[in-house]
C-alpha cells in the first residue's frame, strides 16, 4: 500500500479536538489518528448500509446457570454461517467470559449480538465491529 502525503487545513477548535484524540488514545501522531477516524467512519457507514462487517461479541455470565451454555450454543448453531469461532474462559469459580467472533451483514451481526445479550443470565456484554476491506 502506497502512502501519500497531503496538507490539511483545520479550524483551531477542530485541531485541538484532533490533538486530544491523539493524546487520549495514545496515537503516535495525527496521521494515525486520522486513519483511525476514517476507518471508523467507513465502519459506521457500512453498518448503516448493511454491508459486511466482522466483529466480536463478548458475553460475561454465571457459568453455574447450566441452561446458559445450551442457549448460547443453540444460538451460535442457529447463526453458524456467521460464527467463525468462540472462546470460553473461566474468570473465577462463578463467572466466565465468552467471545464469539462473527462475520456477516451488519444487520445480521447485530441481530445475533442482541439475541445473545438478551439471554436471561447474561450479566454484561458488548459488540465490536469493523468494516471488511
Amino acid at each position: 500500500m502506497t502512502v501519500k502525503r497531503f496538507g490539511v487545513s483545520l479550524e483551531e477548535e477542530i485541531l485541538v479536538k484532533l490533538d486530544n484524540i491523539v493524546k487520549d488514545q495514545r496515537f503516535p501522531n495525527r496521521s494515525r489518528a486520522l486513519r483511525h477516524l476514517i476507518h471508523q467512519h467507513k465502519t459506521d457507514r457500512g453498518i448503516e448500509d448493511n454491508e459486511k462487517v466482522t466483529g466480536a461479541i463478548v458475553l460475561v455470565y454465571d457459568h453455574n446457570i447450566l441452561r446458559l451454555h445450551s442457549e448460547i450454543a443453540s444460538m451460535k448453531h442457529e447463526y453458524s454461517c456467521m460464527v467463525l469461532s468462540s472462546q470460553h474462559i473461566h474468570l473465577d469459580d462463578k463467572n466466565c467470559i465468552e467471545t464469539v467472533t462473527v462475520r456477516g451483514t451488519a444487520n445480521k451481526v447485530f441481530k445475533l449480538s442482541n439475541k445473545l445479550l438478551a439471554i436471561k443470565g447474561v450479566k454484561h456484554g458488548n459488540i465490536v465491529v469493523s468494516a471488511i476491506e
